[in-house]
């Protein structure tokens, strides 16, 4: 590096946030004025790559940041937003989410010419449409409120859902050769998943208590949220890699639906947080790309882009939502916005990186074009977004 590291972070953060201003002046998707700053401090001028200089701790980080992330989305999960939807809602994070992974692994194998165990995984990834790209499009789309939620619900959902299916296809890519049952795999997913809700919603449960009781200071409550929220994320991890994402969620959707008196001191400081995380995160992922691994990627590529983009999630959502009480023209925006973040990212580049040390040849493939589909979702989402909303007259004011 021909710069400090102290530096190069620094000037990501910096430039992360004047971003977040220009666009805030402007009217501009944040999220694509936040890509562009990381691929001139990454590939363009290389100044930081986060994988080269932190090693193994830039993967530690980014798994803490996004569940302090979904923790706050889980926070301003109101279950009185979706009276009347919960039908829709519960059909995008589960039918939903089950036609985008068997649609997109379909597009990897038969496109991409992916082997099953990698278009499976593959296919998972990019189930994932989480907050730390659908809340900066919300808040600059200015959707009605009934819209909103159904994003912000199956993003909020979705995030920690994929996450933990993408490991479960993982372990399945890995144990392909040995020909572990799949029913094995599929009663480690299930009690990953008791055992994350559990220890989330217990830990969010007994925190609200004692904040309501008075055990715990003002001063105190911020930053002890913070520190149970990496610790349920630890601990539900320890149990199968990536759990900790839904603890997170359940922890916040338990605290923030307790009526606590402070929720509005700790929501302000929590979604301040948030807004620095995303910030940081986003731009360290987008440096962190190294462009020959762009280099890779044919016509196929293009194809498969194209199929994500315009048919499996359509598709998936059109299939999902059939006959639920979500409009039609509320489904025509959950069928095009789905845009791809964090999350994915980092699920790529660390599977990817593992089932190419397994002997999977083409495994290094996940993480370029998982990063194409993040590139392309965000620009032509963030773009498009409040225009096709305007036009569908799903804005406030409309």
């Amino acid at each position: 590096m021909s710069h400090s590291l102290d530096v190069a972070i620094t000037l990501a953060v910096v430039l992360g946030i004047l971003a977040q201003w220009v666009a805030w002046r402007l009217g501009f998707p944040a999220i694509v004025l936040l890509a562009v700053s990381g691929i001139f401090l990454g590939p363009v001028f290389g100044m930081l790559n986060p994988s080269a200089d932190l090693g193994p701790v830039f993967h530690t980080l980014v798994g803490l940041g996004v569940a302090v992330i979904l923790f706050e989305g889980g926070f301003s999960l109101k279950t009185s937003e979706i009276r009347g939807m919960a039908r829709g809602v519960f059909r995008l994070i589960s039918l939903g989410v089950l036609l985008s992974w068997v649609f997109g692994t379909l597009a990897a194998h038969y496109i991409l010419e992916l082997a099953w165990p990698l278009a499976i995984t593959l296919g998972a990834i990019l189930v994932v449409t989480g907050p730390t790209v659908v809340g900066p499009l919300l808040r600059q789309a200015k959707l009605q409120p009934r819209p909103a939620s159904l994003f912000k619900w199956e993003g909020i959902i979705n995030d920690p859902l994929g996450a933990l299916l993408a490991i479960l296809c993982f372990e399945y890519a890995l144990s392909a050769g040995a020909q572990a049952p799949i029913w094995d795999l599929s009663l480690r997913l299930v009690g990953a998943l008791a055992f994350s809700v559990a220890i989330g919603a217990g830990t969010g449960w007994i925190l609200g208590r004692l904040f309501r009781t008075g055990w715990v200071p003002e001063f105190l409550k911020a930053p002890g949220l913070l520190a149970f929220v990496m610790l349920v994320y630890v601990l539900s991890n320890a149990m199968l890699q990536e759990a900790g994402l839904l603890a997170a969620t359940a922890m916040g959707m338990v605290m923030g639906n307790m009526r606590l008196a402070d929720a509005l001191d700790l929501r302000r400081f929590k979604e301040n947080i948030v807004v620095f995380l995303i910030t940081l995160l986003f731009v360290m992922l987008t440096a962190d790309i190294d462009p020959e691994t762009l280099a890779r990627l044919d016509w196929s590529s293009v194809a498969f882009l194209a199929v994500v983009l315009f048919a499996v999630r359509p598709a998936a959502v059109m299939l999902a939502t059939l006959g639920s009480n979500i409009r039609f023209r509320e489904r025509l925006l959950l069928g095009w916005v789905a845009p791809r973040g964090v999350v994915a990212a980092a699920m790529a580049g660390i599977l990817g990186q593992n089932l190419e040390k397994a002997g999977y040849a083409d495994a290094n493939l996940l993480f370029p074009m998982t990063f194409v589909i993040i590139l392309a979702t965000v620009i032509l989402h963030g773009f498009t977004f409040r225009p096709l909303a305007q036009k569908l007259r799903l804005t406030a004011g409309t």
